[in-house]
């Protein structure tokens, strides 16, 4: 019923700042949460944020608050991940998840039902 497309990855030195977009599309319910996460070769995939779409309440991992901001557009069906201050650690393929029951954890991926691609996100000193 969902799709998302994901952009804005690439390359940045450490200190600098990427705006990552999602684009969804097909049936989107206000009970919709929408999430951001990352994954690094050998590791597995962890929560950065995550907000719900019908009254923006904003979630974010302890790694990154006070320099992600993760907001939506609900006219343009699109969230944004705004990363600021970035770290060599933030380097990783940043995906963007959706998942239609809000009573489920927002920080565990395995409760999203529709995932994008994955943008890769490195960051360099």
């Amino acid at each position: 019923q969902v799709q998302l497309v994901e952009s804005g990855g690439g390359l940045v030195q450490a200190g600098g700042s990427l705006r990552l977009s999602c684009a969804a599309s097909g049936r989107i319910s206000s009970s919709y949460v929408m999430g951001w996460f990352r994954q690094s070769p050998g590791k597995e995939r962890e929560f950065v944020a995550a907000i719900s779409w019908s009254d923006s309440r904003q979630y974010y991992a302890d790694s990154v608050k006070g320099r992600f901001t993760i907001s939506r557009d609900n006219t343009k069906n699109t969230v944004y991940l705004q990363m600021n201050s970035l770290k060599l650690e933030d380097t990783a393929v940043y995906y963007c998840g959706a998942k239609f029951s809000w009573a489920l954890y927002y920080a565990s991926a395995s409760n999203y039902d529709y995932w994008g691609q994955g943008t890769q996100v490195t960051v360099s000193s």
